[in-house]
């Protein structure tokens, strides 16, 4: 139920899960399925219950900046793009991100998620992986005749049927799309055997999630709070922004986790747990959230004047990226493709959202073409970018902290035969300096890093849980990033040399003609480039030795009653969108809280 701070204060309940965003809702939810246990959920934003900026797909990016959706964080300056403080927006409000995200349905290479196993987490596997996922999946397949008009095949695919997560195919998918998909089989990535359950390797067309019947957003509300709201056992407080934990006692060798401390109306808080606190603030908030109940490294909580309770070197540390810039071409006046360009005329935006109302136009597209490649698949230099990487490594291997050589070696298997190298067909403009010119229509390919060596941190700068923590993902500090990111833009740009979208482009806008040189296109990435959104593994589950946070039960290492379930916990990022990784971190999460595994 939706609750009041007299619903809460001065309560106890079972569990306490604390972030209202896609694995917390999922967590609570679940827990909350056995009716003799009580659980809390606290969400610092508000509920945008029924919203229609949250529920209309095809809005990309309108939430940010924007107080009532989205956060608005920002990274330290960077040295290595020009002293720029990129966003890193997330998702404010029940839902989080999963409310403001890009709707994209995508799955990891299963030896990405085996990779978790292989670091040290028995029982996170591929296996698991899809089990848990099916229970979130409710899919939905186009009728037979949008399968046979736009090529989709799923005789070989498993999907979950039954979950709460509506997933499906967008109402209207342009035709363009398809010759989008044809110039990148003929570029030589080919069709993808089974994207959707660890046959990443190749191009599709991935689902939404997007509820066909009412062409809306489907997401974390919708899947585990709406469905479950009036039962009498779960609670859900919104406007509660989770200051730390308290333990039992300050006396005590071992933390024991026993009461949240929060901030509602003005006034502070504090409710207690019998059973669990549950931490599911994501990436950004949840090592700060450690930070300031006295877990972290005590170098790092002495100068913030805050005692420590539990050393926990980790904390903070590990963080990886994924990163996007947008290549973007020039269609033909006589090309057939309704693209997202047409709503910047106020006139047709109006006519589109009206449209929307009776399941039409433009706001039911979605972005579904997607092709996962290897570097030798799109680059003569991939053999001397990979020596180079394993010469570093090598020479190196002695310096790094505990557990990133272990991580690196894995990163090398995979730079040689993973899908890291991520491109995204995206109908419109979507890239930078060149503006769009009036009246033209584009196509776009988000280029996107998603296997990278940086390494970066997230730590504490006050005490004050309202005064974000220091996000600093050091972009750049292992240059292969950078190299391998070069012959991805390169690759990009010689598809409009490729049939059919040779015939569908008039000239490239971005990058544009003034840059040729891998110089060149270096210092445009580093002056355009942004997040996707998806950073991953500062609270990693790995081995504490190895700077791991939390065990393979989530159990954050010196303490009782702690768990984080989110995706800080990814010890290594997945060539993979990861909204429906982060479903699965929640739903085995649940099992591992109820004793099931």
């Amino acid at each position: 139920m939706s609750a009041t701070i007299d619903d809460v204060k001065g309560k106890s309940f079972d569990y306490i899960v604390c972030g209202g965003g896609t694995a917390g809702l999922t967590v609570a939810a679940r827990l909350s399925e056995d009716p003799a246990v009580t659980v809390l959920l606290l969400e610092a934003g508000n509920a945008n219950i029924g919203d229609m900026a949250i529920l209309r797909p095809a809005s990309y990016g309108s939430h940010f900046g924007k107080a009532a959706y989205a956060w608005d964080h920002h990274t330290v300056k960077q040295k290595s793009t020009g002293d720029t403080a990129h966003s890193w927006a997330r998702g404010k409000g029940l839902g989080g991100s999963s409310a403001i995200n890009f709707l994209c349905w995508i799955k990891p290479p299963a030896e990405d998620i085996d990779d978790i196993e292989r670091l040290g987490n028995p029982g996170w596997n591929w296996k698991n992986y899809e089990k848990f996922i099916h229970r979130t999946e409710g899919f939905i397949p186009p009728p037979k005749d949008v399968q046979l008009s736009k090529g989709l095949k799923f005789d070989t695919w498993n999907l979950g049927t039954e979950g709460p997560l509506t997933i499906a195919y967008p109402y209207t998918i342009d035709d363009g799309e398809l010759k989008v998909q044809e110039t990148l089989i003929n570029a030589g990535i080919p069709p993808a055997p089974r994207p959707l359950n660890g046959q990443t390797h190749g191009t599709y067309f991935a689902p939404c999630t997007y509820d066909p019947k009412t062409h809306t957003r489907s997401y974390a509300t919708t899947a585990f709070y709406l469905p479950n709201k009036d039962r009498p056992n779960f609670t859900v407080l919104v406007a509660a922004h989770v200051r730390r934990v308290l333990p039992a006692s300050e006396d005590d060798s071992e933390f024991t986790a026993e009461s949240v401390e929060f901030d509602h109306g003005g006034e502070t808080y504090a409710v207690h747990a019998n059973k669990e606190i549950i931490l599911s603030t994501g990436t950004l908030k949840t090592p700060q959230i450690l930070e300031l109940s006295g877990i972290g490294n005590p170098n790092i909580l002495r100068n913030l004047g805050i005692p420590t309770k539990v050393a926990l070197p980790g904390v903070g540390t590990n963080v990886q990226e994924h990163m996007i810039v947008g290549v973007s071409f020039e269609l033909r006046d006589d090309v057939p493709f309704d693209t997202l360009d047409l709503l910047a005329d106020p006139a047709t935006a109006a006519k589109h959202l009206e449209l929307h109302t009776a399941g039409t136009g433009l706001f039911t597209t979605g972005i579904i073409g997607f092709s996962f490649a290897r570097l030798d698949q799109i680059s003569p230099r991939a053999g001397e970018i990979i020596k180079d990487a394993e010469e570093k490594i090598a020479k190196n291997a002695n310096s790094y902290p505990p557990g990133l050589l272990e991580q690196y070696k894995i990163s090398l298997e995979r730079l040689k035969n993973g899908v890291g190298q991520e491109f995204i067909s995206f109908p419109g403009c979507n890239s930078a300096p060149n503006p769009p010119e009036k009246g033209k229509r584009y196509v776009s390919f988000y280029v996107a890093m998603n296997h990278t060596f940086s390494r970066g941190t997230i730590h504490a700068t006050s005490k004050d849980p309202s005064v974000d923590p220091a996000f600093d993902p050091r972009y750049f500090d292992e240059e292969v990033d950078l190299q391998v990111w070069v012959e991805m833009v390169k690759f990009t740009r010689r598809l409009r040399e490729i049939s059919p979208l040779k015939e569908m482009t008039a000239k490239e806008l971005n990058p544009g003609p003034d840059v040729q040189t891998d110089e060149q296109i270096v210092d445009w990435i580093k002056k355009i480039m942004s997040t996707t959104w998806h950073t991953a593994s500062s609270c990693s589950m790995l081995p504490k030795a190895n700077g791991g946070v939390v065990d393979p039960k989530l159990q954050v290492y010196g303490t009782k009653n702690l768990r984080i379930a989110d995706l800080s916990v990814l010890p290594l990022h997945v060539a993979a969108h990861p909204q429906a990784t982060v479903y699965a971190i929640a739903e085995q999460a649940a099992d591992i809280i109820k004793g099931k595994l």
